[in-house]
């Protein structure tokens, strides 16, 4: 019987918890990617990140991403860059809001799965046949910014791991291929729904 009127407290606290704010919010972004690397251009990403929020302060969220982003590689050291391309990824997030306030800075972090981009060879000089073909790295995510009401600024660091590989020249030499996948953005975002009740 104790054992029963303990869980009816926690469900009675975690709801009367709960009802302070509104748990679910879904946050559409955009902004600008910069790849990490010699010679890299950028390009542009929009995402989409549902979250449900644990408490005010803790959400829980899965981020779609898609970008397009022109990268550099390296080839036998020779400097090289892709075409425009998309890419995407998939990452579970969370994020820790450090105040209570309408001005509220964030932390957080994510893990998922992104999308290689792949790069064609062909035209490089006339000297490669073929290409690097695409594919899935797991990675992380670090983010830091300010949600304003529902507007939301933040930067985020994409920690993928660099793509190798080798590829055979027109001569028949062994060419050695190596990309940076990681990249800087910085985007612009509004959070529908969510927030408190009033």
């Amino acid at each position: 019987m104790n054992r029963f009127f303990l869980l009816l407290f926690t469900l009675t606290t975690m709801t009367a918890t709960a009802q302070e704010f509104k748990a679910f919010k879904v946050n559409l972004s955009g902004g600008y990617a910069l790849p990490i690397g010699r010679g890299a251009s950028g390009g542009l990403l929009l995402s989409v990140e549902p979250k449900y929020g644990l408490s005010d302060r803790i959400d829980l969220g899965l981020r779609y991403e898609l970008g397009l982003i022109i990268k550099a590689y390296t080839l036998n050291n020779e400097q090289g860059e892709t075409t425009l391309k998309g890419a995407s990824s998939y990452l579970i997030t969370g994020n820790y809001l450090l105040s209570d306030t309408d001005f509220r800075p964030f932390i957080g972090a994510g893990a998922g799965v992104f999308s290689i981009l792949s790069v064609n060879l062909s035209d490089n000089g006339g000297s490669v046949n073929g290409g690097i073909s695409g594919g899935t790295k797991f990675g992380a995510m670090v983010r830091a910014g300010f949600k304003a009401r529902h507007f939301v600024l933040g930067a985020e660091y994409n920690l993928v791991p660099k793509t190798r590989g080798i590829v055979v020249g027109q001569s028949g030499a062994n060419l050695n291929y190596e990309s940076s996948n990681a990249y800087f953005s910085l985007k612009l975002g509004l959070d529908i729904g969510g927030g408190r009740y009033e």
